[in-house]
């Protein structure tokens, strides 16, 4: 018996389409049309939250008399939703065949659209089994990009879009967000930094050893004049920076303002209940 079509749209995806991921963004800043085409086929309607990692970073947020860790508002969100899909690998670390960070923690899927996933992607899960994985997703040091990503709906074949929202644990060397450099402005900035998140420098603690540098994938950290900067206007906030550094010399700073920005968007991010 035939397969679907859709397993074969995604190993595609899977052996080709991200390969080519750098070039595909790069071109949306050297033509109109080229941009129009896949903003509206793959980020049209797009609304991504960076959420950083909790690992080395020990400050709480006070909201409303209550504290929070920024990983909590990830757990808030999945402990609302009805319907859960873990996915089975990390599309983009078994893309690139990564050996720093575990394969096997992929996205989680939620919202009703999730129903729809495809076996060989996901499976459904309880809420239990998805805290636990954002647990393990901070103890091995990765960062948590919330949000409805069309390309997501794309790939997997799934819809409505707007019943779908992805929340991604990602690495610094395999992130499809990677690209955010190479990608035209109008579609970039659609991946938003926390309010209230900076992330701040202290240089005497640093050594000089260029990690953070090396994990940066928004292009925010730069060494001149034999000192790191930090560019707070390119930087998202994600955290791993923070902890690629084993010197304190960075750390992540927020205000009230953090927990409650978010809290209040995820209505308007995806319609969790049904549709």
């Amino acid at each position: 018996m035939r397969r679907p079509r859709i397993v074969d749209f995604s190993r595609f995806i899977l052996k080709y389409i991200f390969n080519w991921r750098f070039w595909i963004a790069e071109i949306t800043k050297k033509s109109k049309i080229y941009k129009k085409i896949i903003d509206f086929t793959l980020f049209k309607d797009d609304e991504i939250v960076v959420i950083p990692n909790t690992i080395n970073i020990n400050k709480k947020i006070e909201s409303e008399g209550s504290e929070f860790l920024p990983t909590d508002v990830i757990k808030e969100v999945i402990k609302r939703s009805n319907d859960i899909v873990l996915m089975n690998t990390c599309l983009c670390r078994t893309s690139n065949d990564c050996k720093d960070y575990p394969q096997d923690i992929g996205c989680i899927f939620l919202g009703p659209t999730a129903r729809k996933i495809p076996k060989h992607i996901g499976k459904l899960a309880t809420v239990e089994e998805a805290l636990a994985q954002v647990d393990r997703a901070d103890e091995a040091g990765l960062s948590h990009i919330i949000g409805r990503n069309r390309i997501d709906a794309v790939w997997m074949n799934v819809h409505p879009g707007k019943g779908l929202l992805t929340i991604c644990h990602c690495c610094p060397c395999c992130c499809l967000w990677k690209v955010y450099p190479n990608l035209d402005s109008d579609i970039s900035d659609k991946l938003e930094k926390l309010d209230g998140v900076s992330v701040k420098l202290h240089e005497e603690n640093c050594k000089k050893c260029k990690k953070c540098l090396e994990s940066c994938m928004f292009e925010a950290i730069s060494f001149k004049d034999n000192k790191i900067s930090i560019d707070n206007d390119n930087c998202k906030g994600c955290g791993l920076c923070v902890n690629s550094c084993k010197f304190d010399a960075i750390e992540i700073d927020y205000t009230s303002q953090t927990i409650d920005n978010v809290v209040n968007r995820i209505d308007d991010l995806i319609e969790i209940k049904e549709l």
